[in-house]
């Protein structure tokens, strides 16, 4: 039994399903297999959205308003599908198998949409400067291949961080001390992927070829891949307990409506929830109880009598549904800032190629590349966040991680709320010189460096570091134990609802203002429009959004843990508080 010493503590096995080995499974030897895919899988995705409002205007011959509202749609199909992919994850497949499957339609969806891009005859024609409209072949085509990425998306990623997570033992306390550095490593190999490809990629496309540009991402997806299952025999895995976690939950809600006439005991402690036993055994951890949505502690109320035959729901499953409740409330406040993080792909290209974009006299920038100081600011960002950051507060608060993680979104979603308001401002800018200098024609060039836009991007990319990451970070912390897949997924469907928000926002805008034959806020001649309006509309929907978030983070109550381990032939509970550091420690 000597052997058992070196086993994981979290249940978690290897791929044969034996239990995993702690010398000589998981941690950063692992993960080093995963942050090659993120990396390049990164770089595919934004080699496309990053350029695709372009294409679609330029080569699809679409108008603005609807090549925004395309791009916007499939960017939210991109975050909204892995809803699905992480239900099947938890509940019938795991992670490995829905990230293998998943993995091989995205590459799928890549291949077909570099031959959509390549093949002359799934491209309109043009004769003396006159382009023929996309046919229905074609768009079908080209949209067929952008939809089987986002479905592929799906499945790669809620399970592909969420898989990486799984490599550190959380009941190792050196190990769930590496693992806090985990997600900030994650989206650094993220913004490193997004970095190649704006300032890369979206180049080649204009000026080497699209077929170029969809290809060389195409083939590094590949090779990510196949470095990924090099990494197979020192994967671990966790076992799926249950077979459909959000029965849990369902559970839960059903007991408390159908106990709702009962009435709950003083004491907390007087709530059905299991022997410390079953804790052990079954690798779960206990959740303590908590003060908010009390209503729902009558689904653990216990039964007495002769008719007492249901068994009532756990102290801890309870817990699981507020958690879930919780994550939807914090949720909601999340989608108006996905929304201003729409603009980096859409209005803010459409604005940058209406700007003098020389730097010199012969090299043009094009105007998704600007993108990139976005990913920029991320990077150098996250290192002083770690390094600078986080030491400095934490000396002054006692918190591991410097800040909780609903003060860090808060940061974050203001910091985002100064980028709109110069993203205002410059528009203004912008709109005085068209008038000065009398520009009309939707191709003539305004006389303003394209540069006035670099402020607008960097501070997203900071803000990013703090909500972004931070989003990611407080899903998987916060979700319950077997619906960590899908807590993640909070993250990526805020991400696509807020996407798809801009595409309604832009649509309704456009509709209302353009009445009567006015003047839309939102043309396909943006030197003729009111893109100013736009953008001051977001700045105060964004500004009351914060009011929101207040309100919903002073309510929010985290998750506090038990641990329960054994200490000879007795079992001890230990408190496991929801606090982590966050030092960027790269030990295997």
């Amino acid at each position: 039994m000597e052997a058992n010493e070196d086993c994981t503590q979290d249940s978690t096995v290897d791929f044969r399903g034996r239990p995993a080995l702690a010398s000589k499974t998981g941690k950063w030897k692992a993960c080093a297999f995963l942050v090659g895919y993120e990396a390049f899988e990164r770089m595919a995705f934004y080699g496309i959205a990053s350029n695709l409002v372009n294409y679609l205007t330029t080569q699809l011959h679409e108008d603005t308003v609807a090549s925004v509202r395309n791009v916007n749609n499939w960017s939210g199909s991109v975050w909204i599908t892995p809803i699905f992919g992480a239900y099947i994850a938890d509940s019938y497949m795991g992670r490995f198998w829905t990230f293998t499957v998943a993995s091989l339609i995205y590459v799928m969806g890549m291949i077909l949409l570099t031959l959509a891009v390549s093949l002359k005859k799934m491209k309109p024609t043009c004769s003396n400067g006159i382009c023929n409209k996309a046919s229905t072949l074609q768009i079908t085509f080209f949209y067929l291949a952008l939809y089987t990425i986002a479905i592929g998306a799906g499945g790669t990623k809620p399970n592909i961080s969420t898989f990486g997570a799984d490599q550190f033992d959380d009941l190792d306390p050196h190990e769930k001390k590496l693992k806090a550095s985990f997600f900030n490593w994650w989206m650094f190999s993220s913004f490193l992927g997004a970095l190649i490809a704006t300032l890369g990629l979206v180049y080649i496309q204009e000026n080497l070829g699209w077929g170029l540009g969809y290809g060389i991402p195409t083939v590094g997806l590949l090779l990510s891949l196949f470095i990924f299952y090099i990494g197979t025999p020192i994967y671990r895995h966790k076992v799926n307990k249950i077979r459909s976690p959000a029965r849990d939950f369902i559970r839960v809600l059903l007991a408390a409506f159908r106990n709702r006439k009962l009435q709950l005991p003083n004491n907390p402690s007087d709530l059905h929830e299991f022997e410390l036993q079953y804790y052990i055994n079954s690798g779960k951890r206990k959740v303590y109880h908590t003060p908010v949505l009390r209503f729902l502690d009558k689904a653990a109320i216990k039964e007495v009598g002769i008719g007492a035959s249901r068994t009532p729901c756990s102290a801890t499953q309870v817990e699981g549904a507020k958690l879930v409740f919780g994550m939807g409330l914090i949720w909601l406040v999340t989608l108006v800032p996905s929304t201003i993080w729409a603009q980096i792909n859409t209005l803010f290209v459409k604005q940058g190629t209406t700007l003098d974009r020389h730097l010199g006299h012969a090299f043009q920038i094009p105007a998704a590349s600007l993108g990139s100081f976005v990913t920029l600011s991320m990077l150098l960002s996250v290192p002083m966040y770690d390094r600078l950051f986080v030491p400095f507060v934490r000396q002054r608060t006692g918190n591991a991680r410097g800040i909780t993680l609903l003060q860090r979104l808060g940061i974050g979603f203001i910091i985002q709320v100064v980028a709109i308001a110069i993203a205002y401002a410059v528009e203004v800018r912008r709109m005085h010189i068209i008038k000065s200098h009398h520009i009309a024609g939707p191709k003539e060039i305004v006389p303003m460096s394209i540069f006035w836009l670099l402020p607008q991007y960097a501070l997203i990319g900071i803000a990013d570091v703090f909500n972004a990451i931070g989003l990611l970070e407080f899903f998987y912390d916060q979700s319950p134990d077997d619906m960590q897949s899908l807590g993640t997924t909070f993250f990526t469907s805020g991400i696509g609802v807020g996407n798809f928000l801009n595409s309604f926002l832009v649509t309704l805008v456009d509709k209302i203002t353009g009445r009567n034959e006015r003047k839309s806020w939102i043309g396909n001649n943006l030197n003729d429009c009111h893109l100013d309006y736009y953008y001051g509309f977001l700045l105060v929907i964004s500004t009351l959004n914060i009011g929101v978030f207040l309100w919903a983070s002073c309510r929010y109550v985290y998750k506090r843990e038990a641990i329960v381990v054994k200490e000879g032939s007795n079992c001890a509970e230990m408190e496991g508080k929801a606090v982590l550091d966050t030092s960027l420690g790269l030990q295997v």
